[in-house]
């Protein structure tokens, strides 16, 4: 199966945070990172009172159902040392299931497409970097079109960072 992830982070070793985060994913045999988006630099939105956030997204293959893969990318965020205690705020690692192949799922937990993927410039400009036609379920234009179409985009600094699962 075919699934993209959203990382992001702003505390500490923030692109240290994002290339663990890859490596922490294929550590079980289960995920294959097979694509990575440059790194860009973003303003914390919504919560502005703290650092910026390093983003990226990722294209990985994966033998896991939807509902698994969010389990371990939530694992993988503990891992690393995320901490829930404020909505919105600083995070060591943030990982967002986007897209997994072209289904679109709805229930309490998990909501495939990502809910806030058409407003999210730090989303959308990586995600065109590595899928510029691919179109979400549901939304019947590419993803290069939602960018252009993102009020959210102008923010974004593109970084001299690079990830790979295996730095």
């Amino acid at each position: 199966m075919e699934a993209y992830i959203g990382l992001g982070a702003n505390m500490d070793d923030r692109a240290g945070h994002l290339r663990r985060a890859l490596q922490r994913l294929e550590a079980a045999g289960e995920v294959r990172v097979v694509a990575v988006s440059p790194v860009y630099e973003t303003a914390a939105r919504i919560v502005e009172d703290q650092p910026d956030f390093l983003n990226a997204c990722a294209k990985v293959e994966t033998t896991l159902p939807a509902d698994k893969l969010m389990e371990r990318m939530l694992e993988v965020e503990r891992s690393l040392g995320r901490r829930r205690r404020r909505d919105k705020g600083a995070r060591k690692i943030d990982l967002d299931l986007l897209l997994y192949e072209d289904s679109r799922i709805e229930e309490p937990e998990l909501t495939v497409p990502h809910p806030g993927l058409v407003e999210r410039g730090f989303v959308l400009v990586p995600l065109a970097d590595i899928a510029p036609q691919l179109v979400p379920p549901g939304l019947k234009r590419t993803v290069s079109e939602l960018r252009d179409a993102c009020a959210d985009t102008g923010a974004l600094r593109r970084t001299g960072v690079e990830l790979a699962a295996h730095p």
